[in-house]
């Protein structure tokens, strides 16, 4: 992100107007709650609506850094990060799989947080302990790497840039998070998701032409990627060979079961108005990866051809790199990349505090209230929910500020999914299969775990950029944990069946 366009006053002016106003939003939504209680702060009362739900949908799938990540890939892959098209398709079907029934039972049952349903599903304390820690390691992981790209952001935007830059941009942005999301809580992040969707959605849609208009079409690059791959021998417009098909096939089962279960999308879940409402919502996010994702290839295409030479994790920089010439180009160019600049900031922002928001609440009721604080009234749960994110912010910055080394977005999402994908047993298959047992369960998710962690960070020689034959830790550790969970669960059936 070293690469963004450096902006003027004028331009500055506009963002921080901008980043402002979402303060607020946060007001306003404090204004609109109903009652102090953690089930209006996190799932705003009653719920959402159709279009503030899908936007908030939209937002939570596609941060502003996800840009920077899948052009990034692209750069370094060429024409094979197609697969992000089908991957980010696979999520909204795995939604279709279970969020439906999950979300009938939530309203029957009021369910606040994930670990509610595994409690209620599963009977099994440990069980549901165990996976709430997961979701908070994961989502701790996730909010660092947004409040890093925050500062790398900034960075790149600051005409001296440096590290002051840097830790700036990560302490003011983070500021302006948590004040708006501990202020409205879900409705603050799910309005600024909203606005920042729409503008994000309106602004890439020019975008595309811009990048038309300042490169020529995109037959153009693809020509001089062909030539370069006959040249150098490089591979940015071959076909995918068996390897590459299988990380195809790794990635749509990675992303599509693990980002599903991102805490704060089961939560948004939770907070659709209605059935009706969810499978709308869905039904429309069903299309949004042609869009978002088709932005992002083409934009990472057009950088590998005409702005080579960036490598490993510098890559990600190949969307500012976009954004920098189409400013330089027209005056259009100009106010587009302003606008576009403005609402991804704030949409790593509103990511971030999505993240947040959803580890306070794990936190306060999954492990305060049911270890040490039954007692506690809901205004008090609510209090220390709202400084457990001042806490979490306040520890994350500095963290964000100590480890500026620059990694791969797309590294770090892979280890996240090699997680969240262990918890696909117990959420997608335990709320269809009823012969599932919480002590199988809990057998096969401690191997998962341990299993992914083992071959991601292992230094084993069949282990080659992350994946073993092409596949994902994760994907090869879920195959154990599901057979250990089912198995299992059939045992137990019959060891109680031969005890009566």
């Amino acid at each position: 992100m070293d690469n963004l366009p450096t902006l003027g006053l004028g331009a500055w002016l506009f963002v921080s107007t901008y980043l402002l106003s979402l303060l607020a939003i946060g007001w306003l939504a404090r204004s609109a709650q109903r009652s102090n209680t953690l089930k209006d702060f996190y799932l705003a009362g009653n719920g959402f609506g159709f279009l503030v739900l899908f936007l908030t949908f939209f937002a939570t799938q596609y941060s502003g850094n996800t840009f920077f990540a899948f052009t990034g890939a692209t750069y370094r892959i060429g024409f094979g990060w197609i697969l992000s098209l089908h991957f980010m398709t696979a999520v909204v079907v795995v939604y279709l799989i279970f969020a439906p029934k999950l979300h009938a039972l939530a309203k029957e049952k009021n369910y606040l947080t994930p670990a509610d349903f595994i409690d209620d599903r599963y009977s099994c304390k440990l069980l549901s302990l165990v996976i709430s820690i997961i979701m908070i390691i994961v989502l701790c992981n996730f909010t660092l790497a947004q409040l890093m790209a925050m500062g790398r952001a900034a960075q790149g935007l600051s005409a001296s840039g440096g590290d002051t830059a840097y830790s700036s941009g990560v302490v003011l942005l983070a500021l302006i998070m948590v004040i708006y999301g501990t202020l409205g809580g879900i409705r603050a992040i799910a309005w600024t998701d909203a606005l920042q969707g729409t503008i994000l959605l309106f602004g890439f849609t020019f975008l595309i032409f811009l990048m038309v208009d300042r490169f020529g079409p995109l037959e153009n690059a693809t020509r001089i990627l062909m030539e370069r791959d006959s040249i150098l021998g490089t591979t940015f417009t071959t076909r995918p060979d068996a390897e590459a098909c299988r990380t195809w096939l790794s990635y749509i089962l990675a992303v599509g079961f693990g980002v599903s279960l991102y805490p704060q999308a089961i939560q948004r879940i939770y907070a659709a108005k209605s059935a009706i409402v969810l499978r709308k919502s869905l039904a429309m996010m069903a299309f949004m990866p042609i869009p978002t994702m088709i932005i992002a290839l083409i934009s990472g295409i057009m950088a590998l051809a005409y702005f080579p030479g960036l490598e490993g994790a510098t890559a990600d920089s190949a969307f500012g790199t976009i954004l920098r010439e189409i400013q330089m180009h027209s005056a259009l160019g100009h106010g587009l990349v302003v606008v576009t600049l403005a609402a991804v900031l704030a949409a790593m922002m509103s990511t971030a505090d999505s993240a947040l928001l959803s580890v306070s609440s794990m936190f306060t009721k999954d492990i305060v209230s049911k270890y040490g604080g039954a007692n506690l009234t809901e205004a008090t749960l609510t209090k220390i929910a709202k400084f457990t994110s001042w806490g979490l912010v306040l520890f994350l910055v500095g963290l964000a500020i100590i480890l500026r080394e620059k990694t791969s977005l797309v590294q770090l999402l892979d280890r996240k999914i090699d997680l969240l994908i262990q918890l696909s047993p117990a959420f997608i298959l335990g709320i269809r299969a009823n012969f599932l047992r919480g002590d199988a369960v809990l057998a096969g998710l401690s191997v998962g775990v341990i299993t992914a962690l083992v071959l991601a960070f292992g230094n084993f020689d069949f282990v080659e950029n992350g994946k073993i034959a092409g596949f994902h830790p994760g994907v090869i550790a879920v195959v154990p944990n599901l057979i250990i969970a089912t198995v299992g669960s059939f045992a137990l059936k019959n060891n109680n069946r031969a005890l009566e």
